[in-house]
């Protein structure tokens, strides 16, 4: 031990001697090696990540690049990072006058500003002032806060090294980036919008100052809780401007003289729904999410909405609405609930993603896969009658009966009846699938389970997923998943011909409400669209869909507790929504209809029966129907008869035949049928049998004659068959379903002045006619 000490002490010794001998050799290799560990310190490999691309709130942008809605950093602080360019350069002069004014001048650090804050210190035996360049300022930002002469030095070190490899505007980026404002805002974007509403770019040379001095003591300046203060700064802010040269006496004078003109501005928090469906992402990656979505578009949407559902004072609580560009199935605007934070049973609930009972809205699918199957022509009479299929005995909305309906006409005005006769012919299980493959995923039993009641909306489906639906109807039977991102990989699937979409669109194009009754409000151009409504059994559920060539909007109404509402009906309470709405969207690039092109063609149909016609149809009329629609069914309720004297020398003549029962309803397969050869004028009813039947009205009898009394129960008649003992009686006036009489149960007529006709028909097809007619004792003096 004592060799070792004696050794180091020997050379530590020789050292000092050549020192000594020579102390110039000795600086020089000082000074080159104070340079190299210099150089070598300079040139290390540096985290510009760190200092320059600071993580960011999570912001959702619609699609031309305007702010949706905003999220709180990961230390819940509003950031928003923007590019040199898209700051006011206002901003920019302010700060390098207040803050740096040799910013461009040094190499981040400033020899000049250390002399003199050395001195200023040094005067008052403390520190008064520093010298931090905008550059020390970015790695203070990053690096914390550290006000010892150690932690100066730190700073200045990694401002020079930051200055050796970036540019100044990036540095000076990133301090409009990350200097605090005042609270939790962090960024002159954050705090322009916060205090006035505005983005960065847009500020003027008052809020320019006003903002550039906040940095220096941001909770003692903050101009919301302390004006006087930033004020005062702003004033020194501009003075020095001047004195710089960036603006001159009397743009310092005017901006001096302007009110602060500050206010807490909320940050756009649009489709808030949507928006939280990309919180955790936003978060994670601090990056802007791009939208499909159009803010102006959002914000009248949510506003027609909230309005919407205030006029019903409590009966109605809630709505959403989709608003869909067709040609690219591209979501505009989307309201979840009619009030984010004040609906009743929570307005943070997504309606456009709940599960609800559709009620009539499916019913255009079902027509539609009928024509694409051959299964239906849109012209085709349908028997709006009793249908009975034991425990399952569907009936329309107004409990009423309608006797022959084009379908077309059945479709455009809801009928259920005809709705599941279309529903029979096709299947529960094809029409199940198709749903599904229409994307409704809520399907999730088989078929069996919902039955014929499928298409009168005994199930349950979401409102983004049928305006999605409906959305391939108006692209003409193409089905793609909405896209809410504009860079969206969508995978289409063809679901229907071109001329299907074409023959359902035809069904159901109307006026909007309002549009039909000009003397309401008069509607100069009204866009052609086609609409459908749905409402739920129990009056739970309201829905409406709009559709044309270039839009789709589909509006739900309802309560977030699923109490029932009389005001819940689609056409009453939906469709007024869905009407305003498309009624505020900008015209379309394209047409409003589709291009039929050669999709359809003309078909010479019966003007009975709405098929293809016969050599046996009398009277027939043109309809167009899909150019893939088979002409294979015809009509089969006209055919030759042969001659009465049996001769066969004259021509046959044409007799009707028609289905015995509503059950498996089709005109153009008539089985079981009741074969007449008159048909009772003007009844839209079956013809009465001519075979001899034993059914027969016997009250009224046909040709009586009536005269009404006025008296009460005076004018009403009890209505009679033969068949009354037997079984039940179905009835008719004029074409209009009365109702059904048992042989406990008898059923009552109600007069009315005028000549009408009475039908009855029995469950097995057996019908009888008579004619009656009715006057009024005035009308009876003048006839004698």
């Amino acid at each position: 031990m004592g060799k070792v000490m004696r050794t180091t002490g020997a050379r530590t010794r020789r050292l000092w001697a050549d020192v000594r001998r020579h102390p110039w050799r000795t600086m020089i290799a000082l000074c080159a090696a104070i340079a190299a560990a210099c150089a070598l310190m300079l040139a290390w490999p540096m985290d510009l990540h760190r200092f320059l691309a600071p993580q960011g709130s999570g912001l959702i942008l619609d699609r031309n690049g305007n702010v949706l809605y905003a999220f709180l950093d990961r230390d819940d602080a509003w950031r928003f990072p923007r590019e040199l360019d898209a700051i006011s350069p206002r901003l920019i002069e302010a700060v390098i006058a207040a803050e740096d004014q040799r910013y461009y001048r040094h190499i981040g650090v400033d020899p000049a500003a250390i002399a003199r804050a050395a001195w200023q210190n040094l005067r008052a035996r403390g520190i008064v002032s520093g010298a931090s360049t905008i550059t020390m300022q970015v790695v203070k930002q990053t690096a914390g806060r550290d006000r010892t002469a150690w932690g100066k030095l730190r700073q200045a070190v990694q401002a020079l090294r930051l200055e050796c490899r970036v540019d100044k505007r990036a540095i000076l980026a990133s301090y409009l980036n990350g200097a605090p404002y005042g609270g939790n805002l962090v960024g002159c974007e954050a705090a322009a919008r916060r205090y006035f509403g505005k983005a960065a770019s847009n500020l003027d040379l008052a809020e320019a100052a006003l903002l550039a001095g906040l940095p220096k003591a941001p909770s003692a300046l903050m101009p919301l809780h302390h004006p006087e203060a930033a004020l005062e700064r702003r004033a020194y802010v501009l003075a020095r401007m001047r004195d710089e040269g960036y603006i001159g006496a009397a743009d310092c004078a005017r901006a001096q003289a302007a009110p602060l003109n500050v206010a807490r501005h909320d940050f756009p928090a649009l489709a808030p729904h949507l928006a939280l469906q990309f919180r955790e992402e936003c978060q994670k990656t601090g990056a802007p999410i791009g939208m499909t979505l159009d803010a102006a578009l959002q914000t009248r949407a949510e506003r027609i909405v909230r309005e919407h559902v205030q006029r019903y004072a409590g009966q109605i609580t809630n709505a959403a609405a989709i608003v869909v560009d067709v040609p690219h199935a591209a979501v505009l605007a989307r309201v979840g609930s009619a009030d984010f934070a004040n609906t009743p049973g929570g307005g943070q609930v997504d309606s456009c993603r709940a599960a609800r009972s559709p009620g009539s809205a499916l019913k255009p699918f079902a027509y539609a896969l009928a024509l694409e199957s051959n299964a239906l022509y849109p012209s085709e009479a349908l028997l709006d009658g009793a249908l009975d299929y034991g425990a399952y005995q569907p009936v329309n909305f107004d409990g009423r009966m309608h006797g022959l309906v084009e379908a077309n006409v059945a479709l455009r005005r809801s009928l259920n009846i005809p709705a599941v006769m279309v529903l029979e012919r096709i299947g529960c299980s094809a029409f199940h699938s198709f749903l599904r493959d229409a994307g409704l995923t809520t399907l999730t039993r088989p078929a069996d389970h919902y039955g014929m009641g499928l298409v009168l909306g005994n199930c349950e489906m979401r409102l983004e997923e049928a305006a999605a639906a409906y959305c391939m109807l108006a692209s003409l039977g193409i089905y793609r998943p909405l896209a809410v991102r504009p860079d969206a990989q969508q995978p289409s699937m063809r679901l229907l011909a071109p001329g299907t979409c074409l023959s359902v669109y035809e069904m159901l194009e109307q006026p909007l409400p309002k549009e039909f009754d000009p003397i309401l409000v008069p509607v100069t151009h009204a866009a052609r669209v086609a609409w459908k409504t749905g409402t739920s059994t129990g009056l739970r559920d309201a829905w409406a869909f709009v559709f044309n060539a270039q839009y789709v909007v589909a509006t739900w109404m309802g309560n977030n507790t699923g109490a029932s509402s009389r005001s819940l009906i689609g056409a009453y309470a939906a469709l007024p929504l869905a009407a305003e709405l498309f009624r505020s969207l900008p015209p379309g690039l394209g047409p409003a209809r589709p291009d039929a092109k050669d999709e359809l063609r003309s078909v010479n149909v019966c003007a009975v029966t709405g098929l293809p016609a016969t050599p046996w149809c009398a009277a027939t009329r043109h309809e167009n129907i899909p150019r893939t629609l088979y002409l294979n069914r015809t009509c089969g309720v006209h055919f030759p008869a042969p001659n009465k004297d049996g001769s066969g020398n004259a021509p046959p003549s044409v007799t009707e035949r028609w289905p015995a029962s509503a059950r498996h309803w089709d005109l153009a397969r008539v089985a079981m049928p009741v074969v007449s050869n008159e048909t009772p004028p003007g009844t839209g009813l079956p013809p009465a049998s001519s075979r001899g039947e034993t059914l027969r009205i016997l009250t009224p009898a046909d040709g009586t004659r009536y005269v009404l009394t006025g008296e009460a129960n005076g004018d009403r008649i009890r209505m009679t068959s033969s068949a009354d003992a037997q079984t039940a009686v179905h009835w008719y006036v004029d074409g209009r379903y009365l109702g059904t009489s048992r042989p406990d149960a008898p059923r009552y007529l109600d007069l009315a002045a005028g000549r009408h006709v009475l039908t009855c028909m029995t469950g097995d097809g057996h019908l009888h006619t008579v004619g009656y007619a009715v006057t009024a004792p005035k009308a009876l003096g003048n006839a004698h």
